[in-house]
């Protein structure tokens, strides 16, 4: 099981676009997908993780000359940060030949590093982010399942939770003594691990880097080059506070959290959903994991963050989908009896949404209160997918 949802956005793109950049954390499956794809059409596949595939683009030109007629499809594309500028040069080549789209299918692991790479190509790439499993591509007598052991296939699909939990530190283990130091600068992977670990123990709750930096014995700016790290690796989220013009003091910090819920969980030793249930932080795991899912499940533009004031008033996450479909208010409850407090209310009057929902943690969907339905974490995702 590979995360497919996004197929159709991936083909639309390949119509569209010379080249499409498939973005997601390692494991997740992308390659898998691409194989999928490339199936279907004429292709060919390059790993640059490999020398052997590497060596074939010594003459990118060249090699690819011979193999217009196909699909290119590049795993690890950030390996030859080179073959950008070449592909421009190939791409325009393909366009005066007719041959404008569907051209290259590239995997990248680490977002903001392959972005900046692909700038040459502006105008002849299209971006795809690839998340893992979500709450609508699974059983929904799973869904207990996917948030202990999250959405990465093999951590999913594992045969016992102690095999997924396993599988978790080991990939753990390889993004901090492999990946990370690709990527960013060289970080003691035992620093970094303590870092994660204390993002775990704080999940979804707003940065103080000041704290962090003295936990850690770093500055400020040391904690926010670790944060662009794993925000640019995919594995850790800055969701940002909504700035509205209400007249009232706003939160300003963003809230930083592991983006999915089975690396919470490994980083902090809970094994099972007893253990899981038992912990503080299961509301609060509970509560992103929700975020994650809703926000996977937008293949449209939106602009997401969270509300909260000085004073009390507080939405989990608020969606703009711009004028097309407005701004929505979600909060999220684990409890199978949602009930609404004060500070939503609030924060309702303040941003005036055009749709309020409460996800819970139960499937039917009714009204709550007036301009306010209660939800299904799947039926919700299932709603946004069907918007774009």
């Amino acid at each position: 099981m590979i995360p497919r949802l996004r197929t159709p956005e991936i083909l639309a793109a390949l119509d569209r676009e010379a080249a499409v950049a498939l973005i997601g954390p390692r494991q997740v499956g992308k390659t898998t997908l691409a194989l999928e794809i490339a199936a279907d059409r004429t292709s060919i596949y390059l790993d640059l993780e490999s020398r052997e595939d590497r060596a074939k683009l010594s003459d990118p030109a060249a090699y690819l000359a011979g193999h217009a007629d196909k699909l290119v499809v590049l795993d690890e594309i950030h390996r030859v940060p080179d073959l950008f500028e070449a592909l421009r040069g190939i791409i325009d080549q393909g366009r005066r030949a007719g041959q404008g789209t569907g051209r290259f299918l590239l995997l990248g692991s680490a977002s903001i590093d392959l972005m900046r790479q692909s700038e040459t190509l502006a105008g002849r790439i299209e971006f795809v982010d690839l998340t893992p499993l979500s709450a609508d591509e699974i059983a929904s007598e799973d869904i207990n399942t996917l948030w202990l052991r999250g959405g990465f296939p093999r951590a999913f699909l594992s045969g016992s939770d102690k095999d997924s939990h396993l599988w978790r530190r080991n990939f753990i283990r390889t993004y901090l003594e492999r990946d990370v130091p690709m990527f960013g600068p060289r970080v003691p992977a035992e620093t970094l691990e303590r870092f994660w670990t204390m993002l775990a123990h704080s999940q979804g709750g707003l940065l103080n880097a000041a704290q962090l930096g003295r936990s850690l014995g770093v500055s400020s700016p040391t904690i926010a080059s670790y944060i662009d790290l794993l925000v640019d690796l995919l594995l850790v989220r800055r969701l940002p506070p909504v700035h509205a013009n209400v007249g009232k003091r706003l939160v300003k910090s963003p809230k930083v959290y592991v983006r999915d819920s089975g690396l919470v969980h490994a980083l902090l030793g809970l094994r099972d959903v007893d253990a899981l249930l038992g912990h503080p932080i299961a509301g609060a795991s509970w509560e992103v994991f929700a975020i994650e899912n809703l926000l996977a499940a937008c293949t449209e533009v939106v602009t997401p963050g969270f509300y909260r004031t000085s004073g009390g008033a507080e939405l989990d996450l608020v969606l703009d989908f711009g004028p097309t479909h407005g701004r929505w208010a979600i909060e999220i409850k684990r409890s199978t009896a949602p009930a609404l407090g004060k500070g939503f209310h609030s924060a309702i009057a303040d941003i005036t949404p055009d749709r309020a929902f409460v996800v819970y943690g139960w499937r039917d969907r009714f009204p709550i209160t007036k301009g306010v339905e209660a939800i299904g974490l799947r039926a919700l995702c299932e709603d946004i997918r069907a918007l774009g």
